[in-house]
């Protein structure tokens, strides 16, 4: 038998220059190799599996031990921000509670939304984190439809100025839907047969990079078409087509984008509406994400063409470049100033400059376009992350929003970033909520330090109160129709108490309109006489008859004001005199009186209305009461009164004057 034939099959033979015993202990090195690498695998894998078990174990032994008490209680549930939104809580003194179905927090933070959560939500009694309908902002549908309608509606409305919103062709890429039938021919059908364009397609509920892929050939498009066809058809054919398949987006691909150090980048801001009754609305810097390998728009690879840590994860390279992978706004300034000022012309500072503008105004647009959809409660709080794109030529591009961004801290960047960023914006909701339950005034904020406002809803709403008041407060109408009208809806409501009196001269019309921001619910008793000037608001009134203008300053009693909420001064009024049928006739005498009184009782009382009159006894009309005054009685006009009254006068006026002829 040969030698060959008794060569065992399970031994290898030496390599040149290699004997069988050196050969034996390279391979007993390899396989030791092999068996400590598995072993170390193996232990990390019991290691991460003790841990969660350990951490449910916990989780479980505190929920057999939930707090009670007089609280106050938060919820966190998820794993997002965890660290740094319980530590913030807990030095706040309140209690951490684990089962979701508990009412009685202060404070609920969770990952997934849930319909009961916010069925039993308390306005004004609670927090909650993430608006219900956040989603026509945070997916790429709800965000493209917000826009499209904005951008069509704004086209169509006369501002006064024209479309003051920017157009979606400067700051969002072309996009169509997958799944409606018209964008979807209108892409597979024209659009995609440009040889030089390139496509990304996205889903539209998912986040960190998760179902997205290039149509970079026309290969590509075609198999991609045909898949979309099959799926339609296999849900045409199901029984019960209630569950519908992940709707995607096709978007351009923006092939030339601005690199650092020949990597690509996008820049992650935050988007901070800490009150949506009123809004209040804050942009923040946040931090630039680069990938690991050189930016090739012909690679196959997806991790060089997405920026975000959960790819960049998955990149062999990460862990030797994770730091290099995340840099601050202030390392980017200093890059762009140095690499690129002086060659694109560009400002000195223009990341955190005109860059920073841009994308606030692109943040606003969005908020403008979703500010009627979003559910308004007081205590509906949300941080979203946006991401925009800077191509060659420093051109801005709103990529996506993001509801619950990523709160992790995994590199030194991320660790002076996100808790700064978490941190604040629980200080701004607080001090906002708080303010608004207490009836006080929201700015300034004394928590506000790297957020930037963008809108104030709060002084939005006093300014268009101011101008639906605003006004003349003394206005002369050639006809009373309009101002009676105006008057009497005024009289009827329950906030204002206006009366009216229309005149019939032609050449005289004159009219007080005296109101109040607010009525008391109990209605104080009338006051006869000249109101009481212990403690007087002045409030200018001009008189104007015939042409003719007496400015007098009536004062009012500080218990007939109310203070609206928030308003740093009480709305102008309309104040308009109506006297019916004046007649002028000599004035009469006054023996007594206060002197400053006598002046303005002399003007007024020379003007008489027949209908309340008899020869020279003459009568003033002051207020909503229909007041009365001579120079000795307080006289009501009270139509069921009146003529006793006058009638009492006269007589009384007739004794005195028989005494004095005495």
């Amino acid at each position: 038998m040969s030698s060959a034939c008794c060569v065992d099959p399970g031994v290898v033979e030496p390599c040149a220059g290699q004997t069988l015993d050196q050969q034996h202990v390279t391979n007993e090195r390899d396989t030791q190799q092999t068996m400590d690498d598995q072993r170390e695998t193996d232990t990390r894998e019991i290691r991460k599996k003790g841990a969660t078990q350990k951490m449910h174990r916990r989780d479980r032994d505190k929920r057999l031990e939930e707090p009670r008490g007089p609280g106050p209680f938060f919820f966190f549930g998820g794993n997002n921000g965890a660290s740094i939104v319980v530590l913030y809580c807990e030095s706040r003194g309140w209690q951490r509670i684990y089962d979701k179905t508990r009412l009685d927090y202060k404070l609920k933070w969770c990952e997934i939304k849930s319909p009961a959560t916010y069925f039993n939500f308390k306005a004004g009694s609670q927090l909650l984190y993430q608006i219900p309908n956040n989603k026509v902002l945070t997916t790429k549908i709800g965000l493209l439809n917000s826009l499209r309608e904005y951008e069509r509606v704004s086209s169509k409305v006369n501002y006064g100025c024209g479309n003051r919103g920017m157009k979606m062709e400067d700051f969002f890429p072309v996009t169509y839907r997958m799944d409606m039938k018209e964008e979807r021919d209108a892409f597979f059908n024209g659009v995609c047969d440009d040889k030089s364009s390139m496509w990304i397609c996205k889903p539209t509920g998912l986040n960190q990079g998760r179902g997205i892929f290039l149509l970079r050939t026309s290969e590509d498009i075609a198999t991609f078409r045909e898949r979309l066809q099959n799926k339609t058809e296999q849900q045409s054919n199901r029984k019960s087509p209630f569950t519908l398949p992940q709707a995607r987006i096709v978007q351009e691909y923006i092939q030339n984008p601005l690199l650092l150090m020949g990597r690509k980048f996008d820049v992650r801001s935050y988007f901070l509406i800490a009150s949506t009754s009123p809004y209040m609305v804050f942009f923040r810097h946040g931090y630039i994400r680069l990938t690991c390998n050189p930016y090739d728009p012909k690679s196959d690879n997806i991790t060089a063409h997405l920026t975000n840590q959960y790819m960049q994860k998955k990149n062999p390279l990460y862990s030797l470049l994770k730091e290099d992978t995340v840099w601050s706004m202030e390392h980017f300034n200093d890059y762009i100033n140095e690499i690129y000022m002086a060659p694109k012309g560009l400002p000195k500072d223009w990341a955190l400059g005109p860059f920073a503008k841009r994308m606030q105004h692109i943040i606003m647009q969005c908020f403008q376009a979703v500010k009627a959809k979003l559910d308004c409660k007081l205590g509906y709080f949300d941080l979203i992350g946006c991401d925009f794109l800077i191509d060659e030529n420093f051109k801005v591009w709103l990529l996506e929003m993001n509801c619950n961004p990523a709160l992790h801290t995994n590199c030194e960047v991320l660790k002076e970033v996100i808790p700064s960023t978490v941190t604040e914006t629980l200080d701004l909701v607080f001090e906002i909520f708080n303010k608004c339950c207490c009836g006080s005034k929201l700015l300034p904020l004394n928590s506000q330090r790297d957020f930037v406002l963008l809108h104030d809803g709060e002084s939005t709403a006093v300014g268009k109160q101011r101008h639906k008041t605003t006004g003349p407060l003394l206005n002369l109408n050639s006809k009373g129709s309009s101002t009676h009208n105006n008057a009497n809806k005024t009289h009827t409501s329950a906030a204002t108490t206006t009366p009216t009196w229309k005149s019939s001269n032609r050449f005289t019309k004159c009219s007080v309109n005296r109101a109040t921001k607010e009525t008391p619910a109990k209605r104080p008793p009338p006051v006869y006489g000249w109101p009481n000037i212990s403690q007087p608001s002045q409030q200018p009134v001009e008189l104007l008859c015939g042409g003719a203008a007496v400015k007098e300053k009536i004062s009012i009693s500080r218990d007939q004001e109310t203070n609206q909420l928030r308003l740093p001064q009480p709305k102008p009024v309309r104040v308009e005199l109506h006297l019916s049928k004046c007649t002028w006739q000599e004035p009469a005498e006054i023996s007594s009186g206060p002197a400053c009184l006598m002046s303005m009782k002399s003007a007024i009382r020379s003007l008489s209305t027949p209908a309340l009159s008899n020869g020279l006894n003459s009568t003033l009309r002051l207020g909503a009461q229909g007041r009365q005054m001579d120079n000795t009685d307080h006289v009501s006009c009270n139509p069921k009164t009146s003529k006793i009254h006058l009638a009492q006068m006269n007589k009384k006026e007739s004794k005195e004057k028989t005494k004095e002829d005495v």
